[in-house]
């Protein structure tokens, strides 16, 4: 049953109580809820996964794999909010001698937000949904959650929330720091509910642009971390292409198969030299009749890629190379267009097929390369496929420009979570392209600076008090301290 307008209202009340709560939790407090739900998470795999497979059509090592990364993001994110550093704790003394005159004791550090509404991804149930990057980062950086079900796995979603809230309750989280919500009506009701203070999103751009309108509509606009759509172009130069033509061939078919194409990091286009097409055809066709089958997440899907599909094949300057059909279980497809097309068409950059399909973009001049980079729009990723000592340097910028995370010789599906991590773009990739939705700065999405000006010592906030009581990370008087004392 669908949580209707009273039911969303007073959970959404209920996560304002827990967040006043939790906003003064102290870092290692936050660590352990962090560490209770892995801990859960894991335990109660075998329950977890044949759940997530019966809905989703994924397979169990895929899944398995997928929620030991779930509940290694939330112990990573846990271990940094402990080491204070997304807090950016920084104290200035009072300086009579400051250079334009004499500076006030002022300090600042980024306080958590509120109540954040987090919308569940249909491709990862685990990673991306329940308590994936955004709810773990939300609650790390001491905000409450209040979850909105993807109907691909409402079952799978609804258990994991209960195991997430058995958690939270073993380790003294305050109730109702996180919950969930089903029912497409839910979504825009937390939307616009006054006391959600951020969204994030992962799904299609025309939903996510929706929602994104209607957050910058409310009375008091809030900020909306979408994530919507990409094609990562791989852009490949001509030694590359000389030197590992083959191999290039069959990890770009490996990489559009990964997941049945249903990644947020597949790459929908692969910018080669026009060469000898039997050759390359025929590496192509084998490497695609070796790459599992299976039916998509779901029907809806399915339909959506298929016309998809369909749209960008019937164009007359588009071929098929091998591919089409396949029913519930679709057979990889890959098409062929040429630079100079997209140069007179470059919406064509922007088709996404969420599915295994990919294009194949020949261009018979280097400076072609270039030319179709500075035509996309905005991206998660970018690649470039190159040789070492090849002038790439401006093919890098332009890429550099266009996504959040530009690869060498690699491949952008599967998105690492580590500190460095950028997983964000230009729009239409996200909304918020200075942020990222996976990684240890995720948590900072959710968090805002707040300035203390001269307060005594014994009143200020404990994490800015001279004697650093919290343990954590802090800037003085320009300098980087950690530990006790100023």
């Amino acid at each position: 049953m669908d949580t209707t307008a009273e039911q969303l209202s007073a959970q959404v009340e209920q996560a304002q109580h827990a967040f006043e709560a939790a906003r003064a939790s102290l870092p290692a407090e936050r660590e352990a809820w962090l560490v209770a739900i892995a801990d859960r998470l894991e335990s109660s795999s075998e329950e977890l996964v044949p759940l997530a497979a019966a809905e989703t059509h994924l397979g169990d090592p895929r899944l398995r794999g997928e929620l030991l990364r779930t509940a290694f993001q939330l112990r990573l994110l846990g271990a940094e909010i402990r080491a204070g550093e997304p807090l950016d704790v920084t104290i200035d003394h009072t300086d009579p001698n400051w250079g334009m005159g004499p500076r006030p004791d002022i300090r600042r550090v980024n306080e958590p937000l509120g109540v954040v509404a987090v919308f569940g991804a249909s491709n990862f149930p685990f990673a991306f949904s329940v308590i994936g990057g955004d709810s773990a980062s939300a609650l790390a950086a001491g905000c409450s959650v209040v979850h909105k079900v993807h109907s691909g796995h409402e079952q799978l979603a609804k258990r994991t929330a209960d195991v997430v809230v058995e958690a939270l309750r073993s380790a003294g989280a305050p109730g109702g720091i996180f919950s969930l919500v089903t029912g497409e009506e839910s979504g825009t009701m937390l939307v616009d509910h006054p006391l959600v203070q951020a969204v994030a999103f992962t799904g299609s751009t025309r939903g996510g642009r929706a929602l994104f309108d209607r957050a910058a509509a409310r009375p008091h606009p809030i900020p909306f971390y979408g994530e919507l759509g990409s094609t990562n172009p791989v852009f490949v130069t001509r030694l590359a292409w000389e030197r590992r033509r083959d191999n290039i061939l069959r990890e770009f078919v490996g990489s559009v198969a990964m997941g049945i194409g249903q990644f947020c990091t597949k790459p929908g286009f692969i910018v080669v030299p026009k060469s000898q097409r039997k050759e390359m055809d025929q590496v192509l066709q084998d490497a695609a009749s070796l790459m599992p089958r299976s039916e998509m997440l779901t029907p809806q899907l399915r339909r959506s890629y298929g016309d998809s599909l369909v749209e960008l094949r019937d164009r007359p300057d588009v071929e098929v190379i091998t591919g089409e059909g396949g029913g519930n279980e679709p057979r990889m497809t890959l098409l062929r267009t040429s630079a100079e097309t997209i140069c007179r068409s470059p919406e064509i950059l922007e088709h996404e097929m969420f599915g295994p399909a990919s294009v194949l973009v020949e261009y018979s001049d280097d400076s072609e390369l270039a030319r179709v980079a500075n035509l996309l729009d905005g991206q998660l990723t970018t690649t470039i496929q190159g040789e070492v000592g090849e002038d790439v340097d401006d093919l890098r910028r332009v890429l550099s420009s266009k996504s959040g995370r530009v690869l060498w010789n690699g491949w952008p599906t599967g998105v690492s979570v580590t500190y460095a991590q950028q997983h964000g773009g230009p729009y239409p990739a996200t909304t918020a392209s200075g942020t990222t939705s996976v990684g240890t700065s995720a948590i900072r999405r959710f968090m805002r600076p707040v300035s203390y000006q001269g307060f005594p010592d014994g009143q200020l906030p404990e994490v800015l008090r001279d004697e650093n009581p919290w343990m954590v990370e802090r800037r003085i008087d320009g300098k980087r301290s950690a530990g006790r004392g100023t």
